[in-house]
């Protein structure tokens, strides 16, 4: 099933998410299901449960087109970060039309649970990193909004999102 993706100023973006348990439930293992086909369906690259308005410690990882199978990631945390940082332009399926450049460390250590509730650590330096970082900021309620360096498109879209760094 397709699943309604939350938008800012959505408050269940900014929900602190609860952790997942094992064996995993049937309600959560359709979930799961349905993320796959909601993030297939808007074209994205990843998408973590509070987007689909779930304040759940999850995330999928989808880099078909970059040959690398879709994965989720349960309870993830990045446990290790390269020095070396790089600026790249991302977008958001929860702020459809901006785009900034946002810097992120270039190399990354995840550890997570699988779908078995296996540990499971990863490493990468590319795509897979940059992708894990954003995700894994929706779960602890950090969006790109709150990141970017610089706008690159979509500065007439802005009024409608808040940073959480603009709330006084």
């Amino acid at each position: 099933m397709i699943l309604p993706i939350a938008k800012l100023p959505a408050k269940v973006l900014r929900n602190k998410n609860e952790d997942i348990t094992f064996p995993l439930h049937k309600d959560i293992k359709k979930l799961v299901l349905d993320m796959l086909a909601t993030v297939k369906k808007a074209d994205g690259i990843g998408l973590a449960a509070p987007q689909v308005s779930k304040s759940l410690n999850m995330a999928l990882i989808y880099l078909e087109e970059s040959g690398v199978p879709p994965f989720m990631l349960f309870n993830p945390r990045i446990i290790k970060t390269s020095k070396e940082t790089v600026e790249i332009e991302e977008g958001c399926l929860s702020l459809p039309g901006v785009f900034g450049l946002v810097q992120r460390p270039k190399k990354i250590t995840v550890e997570a649970e699988d779908l078995d509730g296996k540990t499971i650590t990863l490493t990468d330096d590319e795509w897979i990193a940059r992708v894990m970082q954003h995700e894994i900021d929706h779960l602890n309620q950090t969006l790109i909004i709150d990141k970017f360096k610089k706008i690159t498109r979509g500065h007439e879209l802005l009024p409608k999102y808040q940073s959480k760094n603009d709330k006084k």
